[in-house]
C-alpha cells in the first residue's frame, strides 16, 4: 500500500515538473509608471558624455512591470550644453528594448532625431548616454488623425508598443519575452 502511493506520489510529481517545463513563458504585464516612480528612476540632471545635464521631469514617461524593471524617460533641457542638436531626450532601460533593428540593453541613452527623408518620418538615434556612441537608429511615423501631443509618452506593449516624440511614433518589441 505505501509503495503504491509513493509511485503515485511520483508520477503526479513527474506530471506536474513535465507541466511546468511544457508550458509557455509568463510574459511580463507592463503598465504605466506613476509620477513617483519616474522622479525614483530619472535624474534630475542626467549624466551625457561630459555633461549633466538637466532634465524636464514633466515631460517624463515610462512604463514598469511587476518585477520593478522599467523603460523611462524624460527631455533634456540642452540649450547651453555641447549636447544641443545632438540630444533631446534621456532614457533609462532596465529591460532589453527592440526598436527597429537593433536591441538596447540596460543601460542610459540619449536620443536625438533629425528630420526623415519624408516630412512622414524622423530619423532617431539612440546613443549611450556615458560616451555618445551610436547604440542603433530608427524612423519615426507621423501619427494619422492624432489629437493627443506629448513631448514623450512610453505606451505600455498591452496598449500600443509606441515611443511617441510628438506627433511621431516608433514601434518597439520587448527582447526579455
Amino acid at each position: 500500500m505505501n509503495l503504491r502511493r509513493g509511485k503515485r506520489i511520483l508520477l503526479c510529481a513527474a506530471a506536474c515538473i513535465a507541466a511546468a517545463l511544457c508550458a509557455p513563458a509568463q510574459k511580463s504585464v507592463w503598465r504605466q509608471a506613476s509620477q513617483s516612480e519616474l522622479i525614483a528612476a530619472l535624474p534630475a540632471r542626467a549624466a551625457v558624455e561630459n555633461e549633466h545635464i538637466e532634465t524636464e521631469m514633466r515631460t517624463a514617461s515610462g512604463i514598469v512591470d511587476e518585477h520593478g524593471r522599467m523603460i523611462a524617460g524624460v527631455v533634456l533641457l540642452t540649450a547651453g550644453y555641447s549636447a544641443d542638436g545632438k540630444y533631446s531626450h534621456y532614457l533609462v532601460v532596465q529591460s532589453p528594448l527592440r526598436i527597429g533593428g537593433f536591441v538596447l540593453r540596460p543601460g542610459q541613452y540619449a536620443f536625438g532625431w533629425t528630420r526623415g527623408e519624408t516630412r512622414d518620418t524622423l530619423a532617431v538615434h539612440f546613443n549611450f548616454a556615458s560616451n555618445g556612441k551610436l547604440a542603433g537608429a530608427a524612423v519615426a511615423h507621423r501619427i494619422a488623425d492624432s489629437t493627443r501631443l506629448d513631448s514623450l509618452h512610453i505606451w505600455p506593449p498591452e496598449e500600443k508598443s509606441m515611443i511617441q516624440i510628438g506627433r511621431f511614433t516608433i514601434p518597439y518589441k520587448l527582447a526579455g519575452e
